[in-house]
């Protein structure tokens, strides 16, 4: 199943990634960009969502220098962008892949694209990683280890209902029952044209 298959390679990231548990270590993606295409995107948006995780967790500190945490604010802006081109590149491998599919007269459009399921599946699989570390903390007291626990649970039942949803809709459209569109997301705020605040900077 394709869930499995991501949830693998967003593991073999976020361990990956703690081995020097540092935002500015070096990134380098174990699969090839043409015979491994799935895999290698897959891997560079968790990777993405690895990083900015933490950047994330830096930027909250309430002692941070001002002018460091403009820079660290501007690397997350950054970040979310190319989390998004990331997404939209993994819908365009779903949409070649299946763009010779006979599309049924019934069929029907998703709520969201494979992509952006896959992009919550990333996401869940820090939060995983990270509770089950908040769960097995040796210097926290019992109740919140108990807490941490009963919402590590949550998260792993969540992480088998979104597999499962994901699994179905590409099988869908696999078959032809539901069809894909994708929309760019056009964000307004990145544009030098259409941020009023960037356009009277010219």
């Amino acid at each position: 199943m394709f869930s499995e298959k991501a949830n693998r390679i967003f593991q073999e990231v976020i361990e990956t990634y703690h081995r020097i548990d540092s935002v500015d270590q070096p990134f380098t993606n174990p699969y090839d960009g043409e015979s491994q295409l799935i895999e290698h995107l897959l891997y560079r948006k968790c990777w993405i969502d690895t990083v900015q995780w933490h950047y994330e967790d830096i930027i909250r500190d309430p002692n941070i220098d001002p002018v460091a945490a403009l820079s660290l604010k501007r690397k997350i802006d950054a970040s979310n962008q190319d989390r998004t081109d990331t997404v939209e590149y993994i819908d365009s491998y779903f949409l070649e892949k299946y763009k010779n599919v006979e599309v049924a007269d019934n069929a029907t459009i998703n709520t969201e694209s494979p992509a952006w399921g896959i992009d919550r599946l990333s996401i869940l699989a820090l939060k995983i990683y990270h509770m089950n570390e908040e769960a097995n903390r040796t210097d926290a007291s019992p109740e919140y280890l108990n807490t941490c626990k009963a919402k590590l649970n949550v998260l792993l039942e969540q992480r088998v209902d979104l597999g499962t949803a994901i699994d179905q809709l590409l099988n869908d459209i696999a078959e032809g029952s539901k069809y894909m569109k994708v929309y760019k997301q056009m964000k307004m705020y990145n544009d030098d044209e259409m941020n009023p605040v960037l356009r009277n900077q010219k």
